[in-house]
C-alpha cells in the first residue's frame, strides 16, 4: 500500500500556499487567518478514508487501512512542519513573534489530531500489532527519535497486514467455486492437552474461518482440558460416533496430546470404523524427554500443589475431572515408548503427521520463549515443547520452518496467537492439507 496520491498533493499544496503565505505576501496581508484555513480543511479531508483505503473489502481494513496512512501522512508532514518553522524562525524574531506561535500552535493542533485519528485507528483495528506494538507504542511515544522508530515499525506492521489480508480475501473470493476443502467427510478438530474449544476464544485461531471459506464442514472435539489418554480417548470416540454418525467417517486434526488421544480411540476404543484419516500436529509421539526429568526433580509438594491448583480452575470453567498429572504423565518419553507398543496403527486409516522448529526461543511467544531452551538442552532442536525427532508419524510427514532467526512455534502452527509469519501462511497451509484430504477421496 503506498501513500494515496491524493494525500500526498492536498499536503504539498497545503505547505507551498502556507511558505508563500508568510515569505512571499505583504505583510499586512499574511498571518494566520489562512493558515487556519488550510489547517481545518486538511483536518476535515484527513476523517475520511483515502481512495485506496475505502476500497478495501471489509470494514475493518478500510479503518485500519486508512489508520495507516494517516500515519504516514503525519509523519511526512510533521517533518515538513518542523523544518519549516526552524527555518523561519530568524525572519520573524524579535519583530513577529506572536504570528511565529499561533503557526506553530495551529500546526501542533492539526498534526495532533491527524496522529490521533491514525493512532486510535490502528489501535482499535489491527490484529498484528498484538499487545507488544501496542505497548511499545505507549512507552516510546514520549522520547524523541526513538518514537518516530516505533511509530515507523507501527506503520511497517499495519501496512503488511491489510495487505496481505486484502490478498487472502481476493484469492478466496477467487477460488470459491473450487470449494478446495469439502471433503467427503466433515473434520474434527482435536485440542492439545491443557486448553479447552471454545467459541469466543478459538483455539486454531484464523484456521476453521478459512476452512470454512473453502468449503470445510467442521465439528470440533469438545474434551476436557487435561486428563489420561485413555480418559480423553474415551471422550473422543464418543464424539466421534455422534459426528460421523451412521455408517459415517470423520477426518481428524489433532494437535499435540489430542494426537496421542486420538490414536488411542481409534486403535483401542474401535473407532477405525469411523475415521477416515487422522492427522497429528506437532504431536510427541515420542514423549518429551524433559517431562521425565521434571517429574523427577520437581518435589513431589510442589507437583501436587500445582496440580491441585489447575484441577480446581478447570472445574469452574466446565472440565468434570480434570487430572493435571495423568496429562503430564502420559507425554514423557517412557509413557510415549510404551504407548506405542500397545497402540497400533488401526488398518483402513489414512495416517499423517505435522511439525515444526522454532529456531530461536526470543522469538516465540509466551510460553515458548521460556520454554524452548529447557527442551533443546534434553530433546534437542524443537518448536518450544516438542522435540522435532518425536513429531514423525504415519504414512507422510510434512515438517515446516521459515528461513532466519523466527521459525514455527508449537502455537504458531495451528495460528494460536494469530500471527502473520513471513514466509509461512498458516491458514493457506491447512486449506492445503485438507484440500490434499479431499483429493484422497476422504
Amino acid at each position: 500500500m503506498v501513500l494515496p496520491d491524493l494525500f500526498c498533493r492536498l499536503w504539498n499544496t497545503a505547505v507551498l500556499v502556507a511558505a508563500a503565505n508568510y515569505l512571499l505576501l505583504p505583510e499586512d496581508i499574511r498571518g494566520a487567518p489562512l493558515l487556519i484555513l488550510l489547517a481545518a480543511a486538511f483536518l476535515l479531508l484527513s476523517l475520511f478514508p483515502s481512495p485506496r483505503a475505502h476500497r478495501a473489502p471489509t470494514a475493518r481494513l478500510r479503518v485500519c487501512g486508512g489508520g495507516g496512512e494517516l500515519l504516514i501522512l503525519f509523519l511526512c508532514s510533521a517533518t515538513v512542519t518542523f523544518c519549516w518553522h526552524l527555518a523561519v524562525l530568524p525572519r520573524f524574531f524579535p519583530q513577529d513573534w506572536k504570528g511565529w506561535l499561533l503557526s506553530v500552535l495551529v500546526a501542533f493542533l492539526v498534526e495532533a489530531a491527524v496522529f490521533w485519528n491514525g493512532i486510535l485507528r490502528v489501535y482499535l483495528t489491527s490484529v498484528q500489532l498484538g499487545l507488544r506494538w501496542r505497548v511499545i507504542g505507549i512507552l516510546l511515544g514520549w522520547l524523541p527519535l526513538l518514537n518516530l522508530w516505533a511509530l515507523w515499525r507501527i506503520i511497517r506492521t499495519v501496512r503488511a497486514e491489510v495487505a496481505f489480508e486484502w490478498e487472502k480475501i481476493l484469492q478466496n473470493e477467487a477460488r470459491k467455486d473450487q470449494a478446495l476443502c469439502r471433503t467427503k467427510y466433515p473434520l474434527l478438530l482435536v485440542h492439545g492437552v491443557f486448553f479447552r474449544d471454545s467459541k469466543v476464544l478459538n483455539y486454531w485461531g484464523r484456521i476453521p474461518g478459512e476452512l470454512q471459506k473453502n468449503g470445510a464442514v467442521i465439528h470440533y472435539g469438545n474434551h476436557q482440558s487435561a486428563a489420561a489418554v485413555a480418559d480423553s480417548g474415551a471422550e473422543l470416540a464418543r464424539r466421534i460416533r455422534e459426528v460421523a454418525g451412521e455408517g459415517g467417517k470423520v477426518n481428524i486434526i489433532a494437535h499435540s496430546k489430542g494426537g496421542l488421544d486420538c490414536r488411542w480411540a481409534i486403535s483401542r476404543l474401535g473407532m477405525a470404523p469411523y475415521v477416515a484419516s487422522l492427522t497429528t500436529i506437532n504431536t510427541p509421539h515420542r514423549g518429551c524427554i524433559f517431562v521425565d526429568y521434571l517429574l523427577e526433580k520437581v518435589p513431589r509438594p510442589a507437583q501436587a500443589s500445582l496440580a491441585a491448583g489447575y484441577n480446581t480452575a478447570l472445574r469452574q470453567l466446565g472440565d468434570e475431572n480434570p487430572d493435571f498429572m495423568a496429562a503430564v504423565g502420559d507425554l514423557t518419553a517412557s509413557a510415549c515408548a510404551r504407548f506405542n507398543q500397545e497402540v497400533p496403527d488401526a488398518p483402513g486409516v489414512f495416517y499423517q503427521s505435522v511439525g515444526s522448529r522454532l529456531n530461536r526461543a526470543v522469538n516465540g511467544q509466551f510460553p515458548m520463549n521460556f520454554s524452548h531452551t529447557l527442551v533443546k538442552h534434553f530433546d534437542g532442536a524443537n518448536d518450544g515443547l516438542v522435540a522435532e525427532t518425536s513429531f514423525p508419524w504415519g504414512e507422510k510427514y510434512t515438517f515446516l520452518t521459515v528461513k532466519g532467526r523466527r521459525g514455527i512455534s508449537h502455537g504458531d502452527v495451528i495460528d494460536m496467537n494469530r500471527e502473520n509469519i513471513p514466509g509461512f501462511d498458516v491458514r493457506e497451509f491447512f486449506v492445503q492439507l485438507v484440500s490434499d484430504l479431499r483429493e484422497r477421496g476422504l
